[in-house]
């Protein structure tokens, strides 16, 4: 059984990262994409996973965001409706985007309270112990010094990134 078998879902989450970049031209994965989101409740993505919902159709002429790194890309696309920068999360209608992984958390939390309630939201981030408190205070790519970006840059060039993504833990 694959994805291609499955039909109906409430909500779609499409992940981002380093694949999305390559699944953009994989027109059965958009197909499946557009087909199973008109009769979601709520379609979402992480990160890049912006990019294929806009590819597919979700997130077209809609409000979107995605990584701060990921922002041009998607913005030269034309796909979305207007693509906004320096947000943790989205929502047009029944599409939630979140900018970037611990972003992604918060855009579930949203989601959470809508689906479910305040009270259930609550529980889940006392239940995931999420009370974010970073050792640094990087609230934008622009606090961050030049040499953490080109270190990012590097790693995007050399295809780091993507092998880190693709590489299993024991």
């Amino acid at each position: 059984a694959g994805i291609a078998d499955i039909d109906a879902l409430d909500v779609l989450l499409i992940p981002g990262g380093q694949g999305t970049r390559r699944e953009v031209e994989n027109e059965a994965l958009l197909a499946w994409i557009a087909k199973v989101s008109g009769g979601c409740e709520w379609v979402t993505s992480v990160c890049t996973g912006a990019l294929l919902l806009c590819a597919a159709g979700p997130g077209k002429s809609r409000r979107v965001t995605t990584h701060w790194g990921f922002i041009e890309a998607l913005r030269e696309r034309g796909e979305a409706a207007k693509v906004l920068e320096e947000v943790r999360y989205v929502r047009d209608c029944n599409v939630v985007t979140a900018a970037g992984v611990s972003a992604g958390i918060d855009g579930a939390l949203f989601l959470a309270r809508l689906i479910a309630g305040e009270e259930i939201a609550k529980t889940i981030q006392l239940g995931i112990e999420y009370y974010p408190h970073p050792p640094f205070s990087y609230a934008s790519p622009d606090d961050v010094p030049e040499s953490i970006h080109n270190t990012i840059r590097a790693a995007e060039e050399t295809g780091l990134l993507e092998q880190m993504e693709t590489t299993q833990p024991c």
